[in-house]
């Protein structure tokens, strides 16, 4: 009897409001999630999980395990700069017993916290010497994180972490700003696709460079929106950050940009209103402090830094760089994965847009009702995509990092269109396009490890069945949720594959990345079986080694083809196969085989003092 009461209350409670009794019970929690102030906290959580994994994983020890050492020849090298230019500093402060910041506003506490301040961070140096090739801010950023956690290999990849994270936050709250509807989208979209993950994750200045660039772009573009020219601190402060980081090219790239759309649009006087004398000063007392003092230390600066590492790098193939002209294509189209075909549909549409916009500028009453009259963003995005890809084709020296700043004005662009076509749906080409490129990802990634471990192009049927059945799976995953539930769940099963490699390749195979990539696990090695010995040399092995043991080891190695052999005890890493220049180097000496580092074809020696 007393169920049955209850039942007719809920039916009287919910007839007013015509809701059905389950519903009206529940009301009040689906009003909570619904309401704007719930909806923009979720998100923001949403972004800061997944970004938070998306670049972390993997990389700090709480979290999956620093798995994989320092890479290439930059990583480790710049790693050791930092560390270098950090003990500088860290002997410059105990000198003079002062910090950066002044005890007081007396003379002697000032002057003692000035030399404080400039000890050890104005000349990058490298074994003691000047390194003059880069600005400071990767170094004066890795110094920073050393000091808060420790020198390691993963701390010193933090700064491009951290420039990425903000990066992706910006781009969430600008969206949220001035394009809501596709800001979440935007902000994940940028952080899954294969560009950002990698880079993010390199001891390097080129996310240094394109994260703050990026920034500052947005910045302006909100200026451009509102004439308030508070938005524009962001392309002065930002632009001055990006030029600390790598030099004229910041500046040059924005400037071209900014240039190329003020003459699409006739709207010249965007130049004018664009030079805002706080920012000119606010850039110039950011940027020139650094540039004269390197100079007035370093005589040699000017030449080497302008003239050889930028005018030079550019106009031949001084270091070494030569690719052909289609170069960053092939890059654009694997740095986007997996949102490679979607972003390229997204990036003609907008020029379709742009071209109507312009024919709209002309000929107004030919486009008249024209559903984007009136919106410069596509136009923007669309010159700030093609023109770093576009300039930098022409330069004799590539490299995949240059044209990091066009990834995330691509990848705006593509959440852009997602959210113009949300009700129609994606066109099932493209549907079938994305799932096929998102098959392809995990196929190519279930594989690496094999050709890593074995070097072979073909790998075992085993691998290529189970890589085949995963990439198969993934595809139909992602197709699937897509056709059930549109494109406001297409992030969603994107990602699922991402993830899913990234904790494939790092969790389960991040040793053997380490082994076959780093030098980490050969200079653990030598320190276990030869801690008493100090001194290694090396002879014929690859640059990626050389620094690579010289940052893990924390001190310069001994280079036979040019400082000779050294009479005292000490070890040799050398190539296995090269028994002709081991005879050649060492004879006459004593040496025994301490042991072989397979992955990468290399063997240790020690070598015993010269009679």
């Amino acid at each position: 009897m007393s169920r049955s009461t209850n039942e007719m209350n809920d039916l009287q409670q919910s007839a007013g409001t015509g809701a059905p009794p389950n519903h009206a019970r529940f009301a009040w929690l689906r009003r909570f999630w619904e309401h704007p102030e719930a909806t923009a906290s979720r998100e923001m959580a949403i972004l800061i999980l997944v970004s938070g994994f998306l670049l972390l994983y993997g990389l700090v020890p709480i979290f999956g395990g620093d798995q994989l050492g320092l890479v290439g020849a930059d990583e480790p090298r710049y790693a050791q700069i930092a560390s270098e230019m950090l003990t500088a500093h860290s002997a410059a402060c105990h000198e003079v017993n002062a910090k950066v910041f002044p005890r007081s506003l007396r003379i002697t506490d000032l002057r003692n916290s000035f030399h404080c301040l400039a000890g050890g961070t104005i000349t990058p140096v490298l074994y003691g010497q000047p390194w003059l090739e880069k600005p400071a801010l990767y170094y004066w950023r890795a110094m920073g994180f050393f000091k808060e956690f420790g020198v390691y290999d993963w701390s010193a990849r933090l700064p491009s972490t951290s420039g990425a994270f903000v990066l992706i936050i910006l781009i969430f709250l600008h969206m949220r700003r001035f394009r809501p509807g596709g800001h979440l989208d935007a902000a994940l979209i940028t952080a899954s696709c294969v560009a950002i993950v990698s880079f993010s994750r390199g001891a390097s200045t080129d996310m240094q460079l394109a994260a703050p660039f990026c920034i500052g772009m947005l910045g302006w573009y909100a200026w451009y929106e509102t004439g308030k020219k508070f938005w524009l601190f962001d392309l002065y402060f930002f632009g001055a950050a990006a030029t600390l980081a790598k030099g004229p090219v910041a500046p040059f790239l924005a400037l071209a940009i900014i240039l190329l759309f003020a003459g699409l649009r006739r709207e010249w006087s965007l130049l004018r209103r664009t030079i805002w004398l706080p920012g000119i000063l606010l850039y110039l007392l950011m940027v020139l402090p650094w540039y004269i003092a390197v100079q007035r230390r370093n005589p040699t600066f000017y030449k080497l830094f302008f003239l050889e590492h930028n005018l030079e790098r550019f106009a031949t193939n001084r270091y070494q760089h030569h690719q052909p002209f289609w170069y960053y294509l092939a890059i654009l189209l694997i740095g986007l994965m997996p949102w490679t075909v979607i972003s390229i549909r997204a990036l003609v549409d907008s020029i379709q847009v742009s071209i109507a916009e312009w024919k709209v500028r002309h000929n107004p009453q030919r486009y008249l009702g024209h559903s984007r009259a009136g919106d410069a963003f596509p136009e923007f995005l669309v010159l700030w995509a093609l023109f770093p890809i576009l300039f930098f084709s022409f330069s004799g020296s590539k490299l995949p990092g240059y044209i990091l700043p066009s990834i995330p004005p691509l990848t705006i662009l593509t959440a852009d269109y997602l959210n113009r076509i949300r009700r129609q749906g994606l066109p099932k080409w493209l549907l079938w396009s994305h799932a096929a490129i998102c098959a392809i990802l995990v196929f190519v990634l279930t594989l690496a490890p094999q050709h890593m471990k074995y070097e072979t192009l073909v790998p075992s049927a085993q691998w290529l069945t189970i890589a085949g059945v995963a990439a198969i799976a993934f595809g139909i995953t992602v197709f699937l949720i897509v056709r059930r539930w549109g494109i406001s769940q297409i992030c969603t099963a994107t990602l699922l594959p991402v993830i899913a490699m990234l904790v494939f390749l790092l969790g389960f195979n991040g040793r053997d990345l380490d082994l076959n990539y780093s030098a980490r696990p050969l200079a653990q090695e030598i320190q276990r079986l030869a801690p008493e010995v100090k001194p290694l040399a090396i002879e014929g092995v690859k640059r990626d080694m050389d620094y690579g043991l010289a940052f893990y080891r924390d001190e310069p190695l001994i280079h036979y083809s040019k400082d000779g052999v050294p009479d005292e005890e000490h070890l040799l890493v050398i190539r296995a196969n090269d028994t002709a220049a081991l005879d050649h180097w060492l004879a006459g000496r004593v040496y025994k085989s301490l042991f072989l580092y397979d992955s990468q074809g290399l063997e240790v020696y020690r070598v015993y003092a010269r009679p």
